[in-house]
């Protein structure tokens, strides 16, 4: 029941929310285009729910094949990311193509954020109860974006790990609640999550 539940707050959320963003949608495309650093649109593969997975979308912040087939993490003042890629990630606007991925049924509002096979592995190489997280879908947000923020270490990854399963095993809507409410918050006032 709850995971139905939770399924129309995504969809009904996900929707208003592509509604209520639209012109920012399109400032964003406009912007990316004029700056002219490759597609408008980053498509990479995650794992999802069921370990199953998926293509995640986002506004491209970095330039394109900067990663020569070798999986990297972003540092700060990482050069590969474009000057409009830098605001959009420091107000985690790169995320709101997730709405797609969310009305999709790849993902949810709220939920562990989604990685690529190749840092799993390693992960699971030390903690392999990460595979508890594929019982539910992966979320554009969670408590660890509020308080861990961009995850570029190994070790910032198991902290994520912590509070994604601290999530799993407590989850219901009212923390779902809290959690985007906090997201919303932060993203306004401009606080870095």
């Amino acid at each position: 029941m709850m995971i139905a539940k939770k399924r129309i707050c995504d969809i009904i959320g996900a929707a208003a929310g592509l509604v209520i963003t639209s012109p920012l949608f399109a400032l964003i495309m406009i912007a990316l285009k004029i700056e002219g650093r490759g597609s408008i649109f980053f498509v990479q593969e995650r794992i999802g729910k069921g370990g199953k997975p998926f293509m995640i979308l986002k506004f491209r912040t970095m330039e394109e094949n900067t990663e020569n087939g070798v999986p990297q993490l972003t540092e700060a003042g990482d050069e590969r990311i474009t000057p409009t890629g830098r605001f959009l990630r420091r107000h985690h606007l790169d995320e709101l193509p997730q709405l797609i991925n969310v009305l999709r049924g790849d993902m949810s509002v709220v939920g562990y954020r989604p990685e690529r096979k190749y840092f799993i592995d390693k992960i699971m190489q030390q903690r392999p109860d990460y595979a508890e997280l594929y019982a539910i879908r992966p979320g554009i947000t969670s408590m660890a974006t509020i308080y861990n923020g961009y995850t570029n270490t190994m070790e910032k990854m198991i902290r994520r790990l912590d509070m994604d399963l601290e999530y799993l095993h407590h989850n219901n809507l009212w923390i779902d609640a809290r959690i985007v409410l906090k997201t919303v918050t932060s993203i306004i006032s401009g606080k870095n999550i």
